[in-house]
C-alpha cells in the first residue's frame, strides 16, 4: 500500500509554493486534514477558469482530471464547487491565480 501525504500538508505546500512564487492563492474551503481530496480552481489572466483534480487518468495512473463547468460565469463556478463541498464536507477547495497554475498543482499534489 502506498502512503499518502495528508491533504491539509498538500494545501499548505500547494498554497506556499504559488506565494512563492508571486502568485496568489486562497482555501475556499477547508477539508478534513488527514484525507480530505483537493479541488483546485485555477485563475490566469486572459484564460478561462478551470477546475482540476487529483484523479486516475487513461493509463490507470494518478494525473490531474479537468473537472467542473466549463464557462466563465462567476456564479457558476462558485456554484459548482459549493455543491461539491456539500457533498463531500471533507473536501479542500483552493484557488490558485497564477501563470502556469496546473504546473503547480501537478508537481505538489498529483504525484503524492
Amino acid at each position: 500500500m502506498i502512503e499518502r501525504l495528508p491533504s491539509g500538508l498538500l494545501a499548505k505546500a500547494l498554497i506556499r509554493r504559488v506565494h512563492d512564487a508571486g502568485g496568489s492563492a486562497m482555501v475556499l474551503a477547508r477539508g478534513d486534514d488527514q484525507a480530505g481530496a483537493l479541488l483546485v480552481l485555477l485563475l490566469e489572466r486572459g484564460s478561462e477558469p478551470r477546475f482540476v483534480e487529483r484523479g486516475i487518468g487513461p493509463d490507470g495512473r494518478t494525473a490531474l482530471i479537468r473537472t467542473g463547468p466549463r464557462e466563465e460565469d462567476a456564479e457558476a463556478i462558485a456554484a459548482y464547487w459549493r455543491r461539491r463541498v456539500e457533498r463531500d464536507p471533507d473536501l479542500w477547495v483552493i484557488e490558485l491565480d497564477i501563470p502556469e497554475g496546473e504546473r503547480f498543482v501537478a508537481e505538489t499534489i498529483a504525484l503524492n
